[in-house]
């Protein structure tokens, strides 16, 4: 739950109402009752209104500075990998590992002829 006075940005507008999307807010009150859908209560100052919103229409700005950095690097990461003709690099952003470890498991996914008729005779005799 966010606490009151947390500036927050509205990404997006789940029940058209003309939310002031990419647009600030702040966070003044919780709507606690049970029987409907709004969360918070947030205070556009550009607009000078207070908005009902769930809380999936807004996001910390501190969240969406983060996600955004974090999208900068790993693009400018792959400019540099591919400028430098860096396979391992790339392949590492792209999936997250390197290409010794995908090699390893495709060996290991793999089986040979025998070992394949083998698994079948021990279930065969079970």
């Amino acid at each position: 739950m966010l606490r009151l006075g947390q500036k927050v940005i509205f990404v997006e507008d789940c029940l058209e109402q003309n939310l002031p999307i990419g647009g600030y807010g702040y966070i003044i009150a919780y709507d606690r009752n049970n029987d409907n859908v709004f969360d918070y209560v947030v205070r556009s100052p550009k607009d000078n209104k207070h908005y009902y919103v769930p809380a999936s229409d807004i996001e910390l700005e501190e969240v969406l500075l983060r996600e955004e950095a974090e999208r900068v690097e790993k693009e400018a990461l792959i400019d540099y990998a591919l400028k430098t003709k860096n396979a391992e690099l790339f392949q590492w952003i792209m999936t997250g590992e390197s290409p010794a470890e995908q090699a390893q498991e495709r060996e290991k996914e793999v089986q040979s002829r025998e070992d394949f008729i083998k698994q079948i005779g021990l279930k065969a005799w079970i």
